[in-house]
């Protein structure tokens, strides 16, 4: 992002997204837990909440294209937010299958994936550097 300067309302409707996205990530894994301790109901929760974050990463995607074109930003957020869907759609798998010695390291890989983003999409330098210098003032 050389020069770039990433038009606003594409930020902020990636970083919308990319908010809610590690919101529904962090309540996978709240949700795995409580099924973990014994509360059983908690897994059609994980079940209903995995739908709506693979439906979120979808919506990702489209932000992030946004983010890229027409907003200047990069392009490889819509790359990692592809892989991110992809992943996700496998994890689904994994888990309405029951193989969780995938599902379990796949799904922390995804939440750190997409903390790792949404720590990205809130750092100053997403706008581009000519942004980031004048949020730092």
């Amino acid at each position: 992002m050389s020069n770039l300067i990433v038009r606003p309302w594409t930020l902020a409707v990636f970083r919308a997204v990319v908010t809610c996205e590690a919101a529904l990530a962090l309540g996978q894994a709240v949700l795995a837990g409580s099924f973990l301790s014994g509360h059983y109901g908690a897994l059609d929760l994980h079940a209903l909440n995995a739908t709506a974050t693979g439906l979120t990463a979808l919506a990702q995607i489209v932000a992030a294209l946004l983010l890229w074109r027409p907003g200047g930003g990069p392009s490889w957020p819509l790359l990692a937010g592809i892989a991110l869907f992809g992943a996700e759609a496998g994890q689904i798998a994994m888990g309405y299958t029951r193989v969780l010695a995938v599902h379990v390291p796949l799904g922390v890989a995804i939440i750190a994936c997409t903390f790792l983003m949404f720590g990205w999409a809130w750092r100053a330098a997403a706008a581009g550097p000519n942004r980031a210098r004048a949020e730092r003032i």
